[in-house]
């Protein structure tokens, strides 16, 4: 015996379950995708906030680095 559209009945109740599957794959793949932004998020701003730190310190460097120069030059005998 056969169902709405010539199926059999039974296959209507697989196509439900397997349709039911797949959206629920396709659920959790979403909040899984969800979960990943927010950690991509999180790591660009941790980027951004060492890259100023980073910034800062090279700056803090050149500056000791000249002070340190500045302060090792002589000058000659008849500068002083």
């Amino acid at each position: 015996m056969t169902g709405f559209g010539g199926k059999i009945p039974g296959m209507a109740d697989e196509n439900s379950r397997r349709i039911e599957k797949i959206e629920s794959h396709v659920a959790h793949l979403e909040h899984q995708v969800e979960q990943l932004n927010g950690v991509v998020i999180e790591q660009g701003k941790l980027l951004e906030r060492l890259k100023k730190e980073v910034q800062r310190q090279s700056a803090a460097m050149q500056t000791l680095e000249l002070d340190h120069i500045k302060s090792n030059q002589q000058k000659p005998p008849h500068y002083q």
